[in-house]
């Protein structure tokens, strides 16, 4: 499979695509929710536009939750040895030229052009992420002009009978690097570029702006979105502190509460300002109070914390250590090594995509040799067998022990905290209470 053929369908891609979206959809992310598949017809020709916040994991979240083999563009430089290259065109990427490659080397986006046409005329879905770079905010920037060129121009080439249409997505991370996170990927409904054609034949131009200001209003409906980069660190907060406790739920999604709280805060800096900046003084407060007191939203929700529950509670952690340790095989092999590799990445916005990348070759080797393993150890093939299936299973224990495990430490420390009557503390939960009330008073 290489540039010349990138649109057709390719078995063994097939293979490693199910391979490498199963790692990544039950075992790196624990959660991953898909919203509007229904605004997905595989029989259009459709471009999609995701935002860009997490590297080379907003790519990953549309492909590993879209049935077909969609073509990616990506930056040029990478392209640049024959043996990466080849591995990019297996993986259907495709370059894209820029002026900082050199102006000679722009022509070679005519070749590139004209194989967008074939990958749309074969209905394989094109990926561009209209920011162009990524950036570690919860904000969707300015969008380039490119994905709306690719578009006008591949109708105009074909006489405007492809009918082409720009599925905006929204991703939201509820962390952008740590593993076993929720992922929330938000397909919009689909943005008819032949509603332009008109303007366009009349003025390209302007209807590369109209059709650009378009998927940049409909992006954000589908996203979290936060205006403000003065208060970004307080209203990115407050969703934390608000809504963290629902990351897990398909029915109201997060994604959705968070966009109605930002926007109830956002329409705050106008109509009630004194309130707006009481709201954003609050956040910082208790972000940097519980974090010097070493405690979190979820403890500070919780008024009381029994006693007889968290002895409860310690005591199943004491009888399940064993488990927790055996678990923590495959945590340790999974999990921590590429933790080794992420001290070098100087862009933490890199870090989840070089975890997901050394986790998946790892498990490539080290199940293959623990499953030969485990049927070497046990004389029953399949008591072998059954072993090496508990090893994920005992893995996912681990990693829910260790939570649970800090969580009691943390009602235990909440605890002590309201016996000694801790002053810090007193003001830490005033200000919690007051954030949260005069949150839920909003309209």
């Amino acid at each position: 499979m290489g540039k010349e053929n990138i649109e057709k369908y390719s078995t063994r891609y097939a293979l490693l695509k199910s391979v490498a979206g199963f790692w990544h959809n039950n075992v790196f992310y624990r959660k991953v929710i898909v919203l509007g598949r229904e605004n997905i017809n595989p029989d259009d020709p459709l471009i999609f536009a995701p935002n860009h916040q997490n590297a080379l994991m907003d790519a990953l979240a549309v492909l590993f939750t879209h049935k077909g083999q969609p073509i990616f563009l990506a930056r040029a430089d990478i392209f640049k040895r024959k043996s990466i290259a080849a591995i990019l065109y297996f993986l259907k990427i495709l370059p894209v030229y820029r002026i900082r490659d050199g102006f000679s080397s722009l022509k070679g986006n005519d070749e590139i052009f004209l194989k967008t046409i074939d990958v749309l005329k074969n209905k394989n879905g094109l990926v561009i992420l209209p920011e162009g770079e990524h950036v570690g905010f919860r904000r969707l920037r300015q969008l380039k002009k490119g994905i709306c060129r690719v578009a006008f121009q591949s109708d105009e080439a074909t006489g405007f009978s492809l009918k082409i249409k720009i599925v905006p997505v929204g991703l939201e991370f509820s962390n952008y690097s740590r593993f076993r996170q929720v992922l929330t990927v938000a397909y919009g409904k689909p943005i008819e570029v032949s509603e332009y054609f008109d303007s366009y034949k009349a003025s390209p131009e302007r209807a590369l702006n109209e059709l650009r200001s378009r998927l940049s209003n409909e992006m954000k409906g589908n996203m979290v979105h936060i205006e403000s980069e003065e208060d970004y660190e307080a209203i990115d907060e407050l969703r934390s502190m608000i809504n963290g406790r629902f990351s897990d739920d398909i029915r109201f999604p997060k994604l959705f509460r968070d966009r109605i709280l930002v926007n109830k805060v956002n329409l705050l800096k106008s109509s009630n300002p004194s309130l707006y900046e009481r709201i954003c003084s609050l956040s910082i407060k208790v972000k940097e109070k519980a974090k010097a007191l070493n405690t979190d939203y979820r403890l500070l929700e919780k008024r009381k914390h029994p006693l007889g529950w968290l002895i409860t509670g310690m005591i199943g952690i004491v009888l399940t250590f064993p488990l927790f340790i055996y678990g923590n095989i495959f945590n340790l092999t999974f999990l921590e090594i590429p933790n080794l590799q992420i001290r070098k990445i100087k862009d933490p916005q890199f870090h989840s995509s070089i975890r997901y990348g050394i986790s998946l070759a790892l498990a490539f080797v080290f199940l293959p040799a623990y499953l030969i393993l485990s049927l070497f150890i046990f004389s029953s093939w399949w008591m072998g067998l059954l072993i090496f299936l508990t090893l994920p299973l005992s893995g996912l224990f681990a990693w829910n022990y260790y939570l649970q495990f800090h969580r009691i430490i943390g009602g235990f420390r909440i605890r002590s905290l309201i016996k000694r009557k801790d002053e810090e503390f007193s003001i830490l939960r005033s200000n919690h209470t007051e954030l949260l009330n005069l949150i839920a008073g909003l309209e």
